[in-house]
């Protein structure tokens, strides 16, 4: 398994970046690209993020186990995993396990000035 890279890019960018490993030759790590800073931090909260983090930390698990472990609300854990499933960051075994499918995260933020 792999380090997932989370990170902001526009469709340019991130089409320039697969461009630029072809053309190298080299494989692009896992990656997880977001348009903006806001649409990475609302969907990324901090309950998220730590889900992400116990998933990675700990292995497959229930949202039961998830929740105590996180010591929250399973139907509040179960909306966060939904979402987080919805676009890709989870998954869910064969038991039905939830399941982060790498061995951690590289978030990148950037911001430049303009002048």
């Amino acid at each position: 398994m792999q380090t997932l890279t989370i990170e902001v890019a526009s469709e340019q960018e991130a089409l320039a970046q697969a461009i630029a490993a072809i053309e190298s030759n080299q494989p692009l790590p896992p990656r997880y690209l977001f348009d903006s800073d806001e649409a990475l931090l609302n969907t990324l909260s901090g309950n998220r993020f730590a889900i992400l983090k116990a998933l990675s930390r700990a292995g497959a698990m229930s949202i039961a186990e998830l929740a105590r472990c996180m010591q929250r609300d399973r139907a509040e854990v179960r909306a966060d995993t939904e979402r987080l499933r919805a676009i890709g960051l989870i998954d869910k075994t064969e038991s039905c396990d939830l399941h982060f499918p790498y061995t951690g995260v590289l978030l990148e933020l950037c911001w430049r000035s303009d002048a």
